[in-house]
């Protein structure tokens, strides 16, 4: 595709279509997920979106009221994922508690499984004055793109460093997962190991460099490292494989609930016990960590008042007042014995 100057003002059907070389209506079947495209126009069309900047349906939003009164929130993960982990409901009920007292309505969007293009599309395209994006990856350069023509603001660091700088609200992970990891140090844990999240994620990585923090920071090693993706399953497989591994381990953090739920019942058919034979810390203070065999210390981040704030931010980024790039908010260990 050439590259064309961006006449002043804001950008065109016309200019999308001229910028993407097919015609008006081929651009607007795009925008409205018509199957009667092909994939080289699709694609050719989303680039000219993307480089212009192009709000699809722009002409419906100069009404008087500028507003649909509706926000997204928007989760890339599978339904199966969605409905398996309880952080999702509580953040969920967050927001929907903060937009319970304004004109707005919330949407779910699961864009794993709806596709991350036409989730894209659908926000561009004037149906939502904002959008919270919920547990993004590694791919996320997508939503902060979006981010110029779109009041957004992310649950979690973004990952990408490309693109506008992003708004976002989270914990301080990799302090929290040092804090809880110094935990069985204390305890005089020696051969500490961890289950991390996935590379792919921002709390995947920050909560892996907080654990190494906590051991290295001890003079101990900082080799004993398998990862799962935050589901129980991955956790057994990964406690399964620290096994084969024949290392020895005393101490153990486990970069979140779900995981620990899995990895625990690995451990007790190995004849490990918690915490005789190690220890085990984790991250979450749900259902999963509590109800443990035995009950998990772990760290306890406000669900459902990060939902709230993501709401609150994200409704005042709409109103166009300023916001901070940045919110962190607080976390606290709960202790319970197993480290």
């Amino acid at each position: 595709m050439e590259t064309t100057d961006i006449a002043a003002g804001s950008p065109t059907l016309e200019m999308v279509a001229a910028l993407a070389g097919v015609s008006r209506s081929t651009v607007s079947r795009v925008i409205n997920d018509s199957p009667k495209v092909t994939p080289q126009a699709i694609a050719s069309v989303e680039a000219a979106i993307e480089q212009l900047g192009y709000v699809p349906n722009r002409a419906a939003r100069t009404l008087a009221s500028r507003r649909t009164q509706s926000v997204a929130l928007v989760i890339p993960e599978t339904t199966a994922k969605f409905f398996g982990d309880p952080y999702f409901a509580e953040v969920i009920q967050g927001a929907a508690l903060r937009l319970a007292d304004t004109d707005y309505t919330l949407s779910l969007l699961i864009s794993a499984e709806n596709g991350t293009d036409k989730v894209r599309r659908y926000l561009a395209g004037g149906n939502v004055d904002g959008a919270i994006v919920l547990s993004h990856h590694s791919d996320d350069l997508s939503y902060i793109s979006l981010a110029r023509s779109v009041p957004l603001i992310f649950g979690g660091r973004p990952m990408s460093a490309e693109g506008p700088a992003a708004h976002y609200v989270d914990v301080d992970n990799v302090h929290a997962s040092q804090v809880v990891t110094e935990r069985l140090i204390a305890a005089g844990r020696r051969r500490i190991a961890t289950i991390a999240g996935p590379a792919d994620m921002s709390a995947g990585q920050d909560r892996l460099e907080g654990w190494r923090a906590a051991v290295t920071g001890a003079g101990l090693s900082d080799e004993k490292i398998e990862r799962g993706d935050f589901s129980p399953d991955s956790g057994a497989a990964a406690a399964a494989r620290l096994l084969e591994r024949g290392e020895r381990f005393d101490g153990l953090f486990i970069a979140s609930s779900l995981m620990a739920s899995g990895a625990l019942g690995v451990l007790r058919q190995a004849g490990i016990r918690i915490p005789e034979d190690a220890g085990v810390v984790t991250f979450d203070n749900d259902y999963f960590a509590q109800n443990a065999n035995p009950p998990l210390t772990t760290i306890e981040q406000p669900t459902g008042a990060l939902g709230r704030r993501l709401a609150t931010e994200l409704l005042r980024l709409i109103a166009g007042e300023p916001v901070p790039r940045v919110t962190v908010m607080p976390t606290l260990v709960v202790e319970r014995g197993s480290e």
